[in-house]
């Protein structure tokens, strides 16, 4: 059985990934920070249906945290299986952006993204497979008014991951982002109207976290050997 670490997993996204990869035979660890009740409900919820996970709670912004939470998670061997998740949202037009917006997010999605892979490589390289899927998102591939820091985060996801999936290649391990578009959770519900989904988006509808899952566990499998350091847009044909 491989383990898995899905951060960000207490979140709508991250939940479905959680349960796709822990039906496909994985032991799951549902990582959050802020949401450690909903996280272990989610794993509790996963074991019930006759899967396996524990859940994990540190703050990927804390390089020291994330190092000891991982050290105690490698004790039982490597993790092989890494979806970077986690990501926040604190909204401004630049012009009235203040300095800890920017940080924050970037903060966030980017350093946490190095804050909790970089200790995983070493044990992973050593088994000679691995999937990494980090998840960005639309805005950082066309832009987003008033989510510049959003964007930027995101997006330097995408140089991330191609320049790791470069690094990986030979030892067996993928790297590959994965960019949704508008995804129906709640915190889309309140940003996005019906009438506006259907403007910008040319299926006429949200996607299901369950369809953004179905791709990241592909991703994650033996059938995506030959798959690494791409960024696949999953937006209902919107870019």
């Amino acid at each position: 059985m491989r383990r898995a670490l899905v951060t960000g997993g207490s979140g709508a996204i991250g939940a479905a990934i959680a349960r796709k990869l822990a039906a496909a035979g994985h032991h799951v660890y549902v990582h959050a920070h802020a949401g450690a009740a909903r996280a272990e409900a989610i794993a509790a919820d996963i074991a019930a249906a006759g899967g396996s996970a524990d859940s994990v709670v540190f703050d990927v912004t804390d390089a020291e945290a994330s190092r000891t939470a991982l050290e105690k998670l490698l004790e039982a061997g490597a993790l092989q299986i890494l979806v970077n998740n986690a990501g926040i949202h604190d909204d401004a037009v630049m012009p009235g952006m203040r300095p800890e917006q920017w940080s924050r997010v970037i903060d966030v999605s980017l350093n946490g993204f190095f804050n909790v892979t970089q200790p995983l490589l070493l044990p992973m390289i050593r088994t000679r497979w691995g999937r990494i899927v980090n998840i960005s998102s639309v805005a950082a591939v066309a832009g987003n008014h008033g989510q510049t820091n959003y964007a930027a985060a995101k997006a330097g996801l995408h140089g991330a991951g191609r320049s790791l999936a470069l690094e990986l290649a030979s030892r067996g391990i993928t790297v590959n982002t994965v960019a949704p578009g508008i995804i129906a959770s709640p915190m889309t519900e309140g940003v996005f109207t019906k009438e506006a989904i259907e403007r910008l988006v040319p299926m006429k509808r949200a996607g299901r976290p369950e369809e953004v899952a179905d791709l990241v566990q592909f991703l994650a499998s033996d059938a995506a050997g030959y798959i690494s350091g791409q960024l696949i847009s999953i937006n209902g044909a919107m870019v």
